[in-house]
């Protein structure tokens, strides 16, 4: 088997391409890939935010009992779904046991459906702020595209 060696100006072009990565892995960025997978840019942007002044439910425990999920994490799943138009509770529990991108963010962990669905009903004003939030943040970093798309709603009458 036969390794190449990475280009810099590839490298100085990827990092160009997605600034949010190239920042958030410091010095040794260089070495993980850059942009290939939506949840890199999900996770560089969930641990930036502070739960607590979003108003998320359980974003500070206690210390006696078992300890809930992290907000964060769940947080990572709902915006992979919203990437993906994935909506269902289900759906997202199914894909943190088959999709590998979402294990990654997941740190291995599957909460149950009724998890995810509990985590929505409790945290909808915090919620919606967060996407907002990533929106923004998102259009910040240059990841979205400022392409103009054109819809043509004409409707024509057919000669027969």
């Amino acid at each position: 088997m036969r390794i190449y060696p990475i280009e810099p100006r590839a490298l100085q072009r990827d990092s160009m391409r997605c600034p949010a990565i190239a920042s958030s892995w410091g010095a040794g960025w260089r070495t993980t890939p850059l942009c290939k997978s939506i949840c890199r840019v999900i996770a560089a942007y969930v641990t930036r935010l502070d739960m607590e002044n979003l108003g998320f439910k359980y974003a500070q425990t206690k210390a006696t009992g078992r300890p809930p999920y992290d907000p964060a994490t769940i947080l990572m799943l709902y915006l992979y779904g919203y990437l993906n138009r994935i909506r269902s509770s289900r759906r997202l529990e199914a894909e943190t046991k088959r999709n590998i991108e979402v294990m990654w963010p997941m740190e291995k962990v599957t909460p149950d459906d009724k998890t995810i669905c509990n985590f929505r009903k409790d945290n909808t004003h915090a919620l919606k702020k967060a996407f907002r939030e990533f929106s923004i943040w998102c259009n910040r970093q240059g990841l979205y595209g400022k392409g103009l798309v054109a819809l043509d709603g004409t409707h024509i009458r057919a000669n027969s």
